[in-house]
């Protein structure tokens, strides 16, 4: 079995998925959409970057949209546990051979930025700005009535390379996993969701080109806020942005929805997953070619859910080596 399981156990420790920066042509048009239709609050704008969180959030930023020529995505933010987690974590990397700097981040404490081994940017803190929740200021509450950040989905051309980094040397613990379900023995890993937190993912892991960044999900309260917010959409000029839902994923067991900001990036609205805090949690298993793995019921995903991406910026575009496909909707 290509899952490693039970994980690694390194010396430090990241505790969460945490924020993410994307870069977005229209600051105006993005913060229409962010805060005005799915309900972020605006913590500050510096500059050209506008800083988010969710209501319930106390940290300074779980988004950053900064405003450039081209829409991309700079860096994939996590937390740590201690401030010499961060000395640790930069230490194995440079073992690892792989990129190492010392940065300065808005609002920010000590910021460690690397890569994984196939691109995808990262970066590891420890201290953030806290500022005031909104959790029961009622009054604030807008759109979808954003909770917090909860998960990053991205591709990889190469599923196993990248899950046996994330567990082995940083940790992640896997919860579900698909297989490819043809003639191959034994089987290929094709997608993969590994968590730090206790729930069933802080980062996805799917096969296609890439490195990129698949969707960032943001966590509402119940499965009516996020209807609620297909009524929004579909009346303020945001039809088109809806890509994918509503509906319940096999995997996750999560209700989900799928929209597009003003540039592209996929947004999944997310509600409804599970505990997966026990050690011995029994990784499961699901058939690529499993119609309910990908969607327990509504309709199948669109051609563009597996093809679509954000393109990490700086960072090369490969082919996936593994050809296997998934099952597509009709008609895409």
């Amino acid at each position: 079995m290509p899952i490693r399981h039970p994980t690694a156990n390194p010396p430090f420790n990241i505790i969460r998925m945490s924020h993410v920066e994307l870069g977005v042509t229209n600051l105006e048009h993005s913060r229409h959409f962010y805060v005005d239709t799915l309900g972020m609050v605006e913590t500050e704008q510096v500059g050209h970057s506008l800083y988010l969180r969710g209501l319930e959030e106390r940290n300074h930023h779980s988004f950053v949209l900064t405003e450039m020529d081209e829409p991309a995505a700079l860096r994939l933010g996590f937390k740590v546990a201690a401030e010499q987690d961060l000395d640790l974590i930069a230490h194995r990397q440079t073992e690892l051979g792989l990129p190492t700097t010392w940065a300065e981040q808005y609002a920010q404490g000590r910021t460690l930025q690397s890569r994984d081994p196939l691109g995808t940017p990262l970066e590891f803190y420890y201290e953030m700005k806290q500022v005031e929740r909104r959790l029961q200021k009622y009054g604030d509450y807008r759109g979808v009535h954003p909770m917090r950040i909860d998960h990053f989905n991205c591709f990889t051309p190469n599923v196993q390379a990248s899950h046996d980094y994330y567990a082995n040397e940083l940790g992640f613990r896997t919860t579900e996993y698909t297989e490819t379900d043809d003639d191959r023995d034994p089987p290929a890993l094709w997608a993969v969701w590994m968590h730090r937190k206790g729930n069933v993912h802080d980062m996805a892991l799917t096969n296609g080109r890439g490195p990129r960044l698949h969707h960032t999900a943001i966590w509402a309260p119940t499965a009516l806020h996020i209807i609620h917010l297909c009524d929004l959409m579909s009346t303020t000029g945001y039809l088109a942005n809806l890509e994918r839902g509503p509906g319940r994923h096999g995997i996750s067991n999560a209700f989900f929805l799928y929209v597009r900001d003003p540039d592209g990036h996929r947004i999944e609205i997310y509600t409804s997953d599970y505990m997966t805090v026990d050690p011995d949690f029994e990784p499961i298993r699901w058939g690529l070619r499993d119609a309910q793995r990908q969607t327990l019921w509504g309709h199948a995903a669109p051609q563009s859910w597996f093809e679509e991406g954000t393109v990490f910026a700086g960072v090369d575009v490969v082919d996936s080596a593994l050809d296997a496909a998934p099952i597509v909707a009709p008609g895409h």
